[in-house]
């Protein structure tokens, strides 16, 4: 082969080469052409799904929780804006400059931050802090530091404290409702929490708000029945009753006699529910709707109401209850003295024993049980409140000769507080008897009558006396006003039976009189020192609060001195 052709095939196998290299070159631009065109048509709505994906998230917008306020929209319960602060540790920048201030902000040492977000690096959420002020999140969020965020939320904030905690309860840090009505409403309350869709950056962050996606939904409001000027003014007398007598606890509630709404309801011991770092599971209990109690001699007007309605006795007919006790296969029931000869009136204002286990030995025997049924013992109230108790109203047989005498004086049974308050309205009211509320009612419930008119007015006339000189109750008198109403002092039941010196003391009234508005029930549990009795304890607790609930609520005085009516006649 010559050179000349030798040199002839190189420039050939270059020029194939050269050839080859181009069209490669043109199938790889044609390629990548081919690719944007897709990527910039039909991939076009995948990319940005997956983009969006990445930068787009859905935020929960927390609900506004109701508000609750009392009869007069006093707030007892609200939400207040605040915020949490949360990490993603996984992308949180542990070098950050500002990491130290922000550990400041937390009130954590700079180490303990680190070695939270450490231990927990395979998570992509934690709470730092919880409920913390708008100001303090928003320092927290100018440090930017990656990871870190903060959301919005609100806390439950309770104006009057320890003095409303029972009735109105708290919520969890989550806002549902744990106690009280908090918790017996909390579906009403609560609201549902709405969403938006916003843009976030590579560390997290939310730098733009794109829509929203569903509107959160406010919860509702609730209107308690209680008034809190009266609430305060129970709360205070209660409190330093329980002081004064170092007794164990003690509950008051105040109805109103027309409508069957709960006009105050206040518990010994109480709690802050703003703070609750101290707090005990024994004052947490809302006694007067929880705490089981003998009610003793409050009873005994119920048991002469029956006598009344039997037809069998009118209020002046005379009872023999010498020798002053009465025994019954075996057991003994003793008044404080021989008290003779005895009409309704006297039994009532005496307290006698011996009176109404005749009166209701002589009747039927369903006759006084069957009254105490009507007015709502042995039964759930149906406030709505959670934990509320029925008591027990046993049934007894005609035999049961023993067991209908202790029921006829307030043994052998239990009630709440509000139970009792509940159970004397009809004689507040004219023999009618409504369900009891915890809310305001914009019209009142049917009234259902348990007793006649005239026998409800007589009863009430029985329990004034019992307020006046030489009653158990002088110390229930309110100055300008007619009191009627009824102490009663029992043992406490122990493991063994009764304990011999432990006491509750009761007083359960109306007042005023001539035209009643309220009606109140003032329990104390296991008062200590030589002042033990209903009409020495627990009356003039009801008397100091009747005189500022009457007064506050402008009731016209029906009691007033006749010398001070001339006075003013004459100004």
């Amino acid at each position: 082969m010559s050179a000349e052709s030798g040199k002839v095939d190189n420039q050939a196998a270059k020029s194939w080469r050269l050839m080859l290299l181009f069209g490669l070159l043109a199938i790889i631009a044609t390629a990548i052409l081919f690719k944007l065109f897709s990527l910039y048509g039909q991939d076009q709505a995948f990319l940005q799904s997956q983009g969006d994906a990445r930068t787009l998230r859905t935020m929960l917008i927390p609900a506004h929780r109701g508000q609750i306020t009392d009869r007069n929209g006093e707030p007892l319960a609200v939400s207040a804006p605040v915020a949490t602060i949360w990490a993603d540790p996984g992308k949180a920048d542990l070098n950050h400059p500002s990491l130290g201030r922000l550990a400041q902000l937390l009130e954590m040492d700079r180490t303990e931050l680190l070695d939270r977000l450490n231990e927990f690096k395979s998570r992509q959420f934690i709470y730092l802090r919880r409920q913390v002020s708008p100001e303090l999140s928003q320092q927290v969020a100018a440090l930017r530091v990656p990871g870190i965020h903060v959301d919005r939320e609100y806390k439950r904030y309770y104006p009057a404290a320890e003095v409303t905690s029972h009735l109105v309860g708290f919520t969890n840090v989550d806002g549902e409702g744990q106690e009280g009505m908090e918790l017996a409403y909390n579906d009403w309350l609560r609201g549902d929490p709405g969403s938006k869709l916003v843009l976030k950056d590579r560390l997290g962050r939310t730098i733009k708000h794109i829509r929203s996606v569903e509107e959160s939904d406010p919860g509702r409001n609730l209107q308690l029945s209680i008034d809190l000027r009266l609430q305060y003014l129970a709360y205070r007398e209660l409190k330093a009753a329980v002081q004064v007598h170092k007794a164990d606890g003690a509950a008051a509630v105040v109805l109103n006699a027309h409508t069957g709404e709960v006009l105050a309801m206040v518990n010994q011991p109480s709690y802050n529910p703003n703070d609750r770092s101290k707090l005990s599971s024994s004052a947490l209990r809302n006694r007067a709707l929880t705490d089981l109690f003998e009610p003793g001699s409050p009873m005994k007007s119920l048991t002469v109401a029956a006598a009344l309605m039997s037809g069998q006795y009118q209020a002046d007919t005379p009872v023999d209850v010498s020798p002053g006790y009465i025994r019954l296969k075996g057991h003994t029931i003793r008044d404080h003295r021989n008290y003779g000869i005895l009409d309704l009136t006297g039994i009532i204002t005496k307290s006698s024993n011996v009176g109404v286990t005749k009166l209701a030995l002589s009747m039927h025997g369903d006759a006084v049980r069957n009254l105490m049924v009507n007015v709502g013992l042995g039964q759930v109230p149906g406030t709505g409140f959670p934990g509320e108790q029925s008591g027990s109203l046993p049934y007894v047989t005609e035999k049961q000769v023993v067991e209908r005498a202790t029921m006829s004086y307030g043994y052998g049974l239990s009630v709440t507080p509000l139970q009792l308050a509940h159970a004397y309205t009809p004689f507040a009211s004219g023999g009618m008897i409504r369900p009891v509320s915890l809310l305001k009612q914009s019209e009142p419930s049917p009234m259902v009558r348990v007793m006649p008119e005239q026998v409800a007015k007589e009863v009430l006339a029985m329990m004034e006396t019992v307020t006046n000189s030489g009653g158990t109750g002088t110390r229930a008198q309110v100055p300008g006003y007619r009191v009627a109403g009824k102490t009663g002092t029992t043992h406490k039941i122990g493991a063994g039976g009764y304990i011999a010196d432990q006491y509750v003391s009761v007083f359960a009234g109306v007042a005023p009189v001539e035209n009643p508005e309220l009606v109140m029930v003032v329990m104390i549990d296991n008062p200590k020192g030589q002042e033990y009795f209903g009409g020495l304890v627990a009356a003039p607790v009801f008397s100091r609060i009747a005189a500022g609930a009457l007064r506050l609520l402008n009731v016209a005085p029906d009691d007033w001195p006749e010398k001070d009516t001339k006075r003013v006649a004459m100004k």
